[in-house]
């Protein structure tokens, strides 16, 4: 797919990026949901942060996020806890105090999307950060829980909310190849679609390992281009 000259340009453009590990992880899968639904095509920091805030708030939960380093400690509001207390969209459109939906034509609400995304999860015996975790060492399993959740109005057939969730949870060799990371690939010659992207950056990803002596995951590069075209928008 690339040329090793191809290759050479994209990693000294991605050691420029100074890629960092992970700082810090949301404490509950349900943030995770919350945090990858609520994210399409929507501002960070001043949109999806606040909704997640809003729901920990709402559950009793004072510190929803820590340090990647921290250890693990049980997930203070396991999917059904979270289905329990927002059984319905309405119940969860008034403790975010956010009405957008997966799309500006005809999608559904974020809101009903979220718990569409915790009822999979159950249906699959997933209830915990630490379940989802363990979801991603079992491809077999994996795979039939990706088929219902392409069934989720507003997935896109890319994939890339799917792999940013995987990276919420914790795959730290996923990336979302979504329009911020395709528009860093142009702009250094590389056009490809997302499906490509993935492949490419694992490859960046790899090489930029080698150079540095440390290993660069596929999860900090992402972040480092993330940040960068934002910072350029």
């Amino acid at each position: 797919m690339l040329s090793d000259d191809d290759l050479t340009r994209l990693v000294d453009a991605a050691e420029a990026l100074n890629p960092q590990p992970r700082e810090r992880r949301w404490v509950s899968v349900s943030f995770c949901i919350l945090d990858a639904v609520y994210s399409i095509s929507a501002r960070y920091d001043s949109v999806v942060v606040p909704v997640v805030h809003r729901v920990a708030e709402d559950c009793g939960i004072d510190v929803p996020s820590v340090l990647n380093s921290t250890d693990d400690e049980p997930d203070p509001l396991p999917l059904e806890v979270f289905l329990d207390r927002y059984p319905a969209p309405d119940k969860l459109v008034a403790s975010t105090r956010n009405r957008q939906r997966t799309s500006a034509r005809g999608g559904i609400l974020k809101a009903d999307a979220v718990l569409q995304h915790a009822r999979v999860f159950c249906d699959h015996e997933i209830r915990t950060l630490q379940d989802a975790r363990e979801l991603l060492t079992d491809q077999g399993r994996l795979e039939a829980v990706e088929a219902d959740i392409r069934k989720i109005p507003g997935e896109g057939s890319a994939g890339v909310r799917r792999s940013y969730l995987w990276m919420l949870v914790g795959h730290e060799d996923e990336v979302k190849p979504d329009r911020m990371v395709l528009r860093w690939l142009a702009r250094h010659g590389v056009v490809v679609s997302p499906g490509e992207a993935r492949v490419v950056l694992a490859a960046v990803a790899e090489r930029l390992s080698a150079r540095l002596g440390r290993r660069t995951t596929a999860w900090e590069l992402d972040h480092a281009i993330w940040l960068d075209e934002r910072n350029r928008r």
